[in-house]
């Protein structure tokens, strides 16, 4: 939620349009997914991690 309350903020504090939010750049993986990824390194086999978050 804190990823989606910051763009909300960021576009009233500098009064950004809708196009403007449209072709803003953000990183995918978010801090909470990062960790969670680092997490199940632990416990299993780092070769069958996805890519992604899941």
């Amino acid at each position: 939620a804190g990823d989606m309350i910051l763009a909300g903020v960021y576009a009233i504090k500098f009064g950004l349009t809708v196009d403007d939010l449209a072709t803003t750049w953000a990183p995918y993986l978010t801090m909470s997914e990062g960790l969670k990824l680092v997490a199940q390194s632990f416990k299993g086999d780092v070769k069958k991690l996805s890519c992604c978050a899941s």
